[in-house]
């Protein structure tokens, strides 16, 4: 194993032994070797499967079958959670066939930040994986399970399901991959398309159409945004099945791999002699194995928080400085778009995570030694990839090295020696940067400060054509407690432009980029957050600004008493607090803690 690593993982485990104690005593405390539902009493009972088949409430009624909860992110406008439509019948179906009963116990709300990107609903975002958290949390409430199966894929709905999971931690878990929808315009395709748009060489029309021939399918899309960044962690944590985060839907192999997630959660309950909660599961070691990855494939900075808050619900205190440290030692070994102009589906044929997690293994890179949902305990069950032969399910090992170097490398030969994320950090506070994604001639900025504390402003001014020339993009109060931290990447094809034409451009923000946004050089996530008094809302226009990714520094080169002497400015905006839902997420935003420690409403963290 990797000294950093090694280093990291001790600190963790030191720095987390008093919270991460006390959630498993408490854990162990509550699991028992009977259904859960015995003891229930009998009008409880009767409620909880009144409206199942005779056969059904037959095996609930008895005390030797356990039952299996399915919480669900279904819904048929997001095309990531479209191809849950007919899962839990399959699990059901697969479910009673290796003894037990399944029941759909709940469902999350589910919302798509491509569809509400530059819109008021786009403050609800983060949020709500605090929301889906809570409502992972009364499904399972009814206290009926024995495991759990979770169905979602994208941005916030992963995290959330987790988090939710993890009160439940107990209880057996597997989360269920829907797939990436087969590959449409290339993502470097649409990029051009919508730069075109912004200086008006293509009308609304054609952009449409660029977007509808990139967008056109159930399925999760084929860029490597938070959503894929989500499955390829829930492999490399061992909460997939191996292989199976990005095998398309609709596919007899994906419908078999669901069902198989099902026999094995089935398998795992305390009932019988293998008991895997989802609690010893997600460790320390689990936790800096999905760091790991993160930075090995270049993945999306919305993990700076989700990561945090994930750990956090599982006693385990990560930091950003454990990503930074870390970021030493992983390269990067992908290249996926934004970071390069494959999608998941060319990574997938390139041979996609089991050669991942193979090289990674292979060079003291990961950590083998944790619980999974595989048969076999540890991350070497990953090193393989599942088939269907003769109509049956089967894992064979994956090829012994890449079949696209160009898309997936080997540690020896990386992409860049460092991994995908860096933190930021100097008299500005400290934030996070997607360096993966920037070309090294881009890496280094330093530039008069343009101030805006609405991105719609920004888009004004490119529109009039104010921003041709170089110039740092300071986007202020766009942090969880001022708005709920909406991402800004509506402002990536306005830089993009104004970058290709030669200017010196760059973004620092206390709000957060896409998972798909790069090319442009940022310091995002910015702490403390100007709501709070932050530095960065003591920059003046034309305060120079020097940010160097490569070294992780960020400055405003102003006198530092004169600094120090600024008061920050106030938040005067008054029109992101109502409409759309807003209204009601007030408490939200007051109680959100910083970026830096998840920004979440869960955890007193802070």
């Amino acid at each position: 194993m990797h000294p950093i690593i090694e280093k990291v993982t001790q600190e963790i485990i030191e720095r987390s032994h008093p919270t991460r104690s006390a959630y498993l005593q408490y854990i162990d405390k509550v699991a028992r070797n009977a259904p859960t539902r015995v003891g229930k009493g009998c009008g409880n009972l009767a409620h909880g499967f009144a409206a199942c088949s005779a056969a059904e409430k037959a095996d609930l009624k008895a005390d030797y079958k356990p039952n299996i909860a399915i919480i669900t992110a279904y819904n048929d406008m997001l095309s990531a959670h479209q191809p849950y439509k007919d899962a839990p019948d399959l699990i059901k179906q697969a479910v009673s066939e290796a003894g037990g009963v399944a029941q759909v116990a709940g469902g999350v709300p589910a919302m798509c930040d491509g569809i509400t990107q530059g819109e008021a609903g786009m403050e609800l975002s983060l949020f709500s994986r605090d929301l889906i958290a809570m409502a992972t949390a009364i499904g399972m409430s009814h206290n009926m399970f024995d495991g759990a199966l979770y169905l979602g894929v994208c941005d916030k709905i992963v995290p959330g399901l987790l988090i939710g999971a993890l009160s439940f931690g107990h209880l057996p878990a597997a989360f269920v991959p829907a797939g990436p929808m087969p590959s449409g315009m290339t993502n470097k395709e649409k990029a051009r398309a919508r730069q075109a748009y912004a200086v008006g060489k293509i009308g609304r029309k054609e952009l449409l159409e660029a977007e509808m021939a990139s967008y056109h399918s159930p399925g999760t899309c084929t860029f490597y945004g938070t959503a894929n960044s989500n499955q390829m962690m829930m492999e490399i944590m061992g909460l997939h099945l191996p292989g199976s985060s990005f095998i398309n839907p609709y596919t007899p192999l994906r419908d078999e791999l669901t069902k198989e997630a099902a026999r094995q959660v089935l398998k795992f309950t305390s009932m019988g002699d293998d008991w895997r909660p989802i609690a010893h599961m997600v460790c320390e070691k689990a936790i800096v194995n999905a760091v790991i990855g993160l930075l090995a494939t270049g993945g999306s900075t919305n993990h700076t928080m989700h990561l945090i808050a994930i750990a956090r619900a599982s006693g385990i205190v990560l930091n950003w400085d454990d990503f930074d440290k870390l970021s030493k030692a992983i390269p990067l070994i992908a290249k996926i778009y934004p970071n390069g102009s494959a999608d998941v589906n060319h990574f997938q044929a390139a041979g996609g995570m089991g050669v991942l997690i193979a090289e990674l293994l292979r060079n003291g890179l990961l950590h083998e030694d944790i619980l999974t949902i595989a048969d076999k305990k540890g991350m070497d069950s990953y090193c393989q990839e599942p088939k269907l032969i003769d109509e049956k399910l089967v894992w064979e090992p994956v090829p012994e090295q890449s079949l696209d170097p160009e898309v997936l490398s080997t540690v020896a030969q990386p992409f860049a020696t460092g991994g995908g994320l860096h933190v930021m950090k100097g008299n500005l506070g400290r934030g996070v940067s997607k360096l993966s994604a920037v070309s090294a001639d881009h890496q280094i900025v330093e530039a008069p400060a343009i101030v805006f504390d609405d991105q719609e402003d920004m888009l004004a001014a490119f529109k009039r054509g104010e921003l041709e020339k170089d110039f740092v993009a300071v986007i202020r109060f766009q942090g969880p407690r001022a708005n709920g931290m909406p991402e800004l990447h509506k402002l990536t094809p306005p830089l993009g432009v104004l970058q290709d034409k030669g200017f010196k451009v760059a973004l620092v923000t206390d709000g957060r980029m896409s998972g798909a946004s790069g090319k442009v050089p940022s310091a995002i996530h910015m702490c403390p957050e100007c709501e709070v008094g932050g530095p960065l809302a003591k920059v003046h226009n034309g305060d120079i600004i020097s940010m160097n990714l490569q070294t992780g520094d960020v400055n405003v080169l102003v006198d530092e008493a004169e600094f120090n002497a600024r008061v920050p400015v106030p938040n005067t905006a008054k029109n992101h607090h109502y409409g759309m839902g807003r209204e009601m997420f007030g408490r939200f935003r007051l109680n959100a803690s910083s970026a830096e420690t998840g920004a979440s409403n869960l955890f007193v963290c802070d």
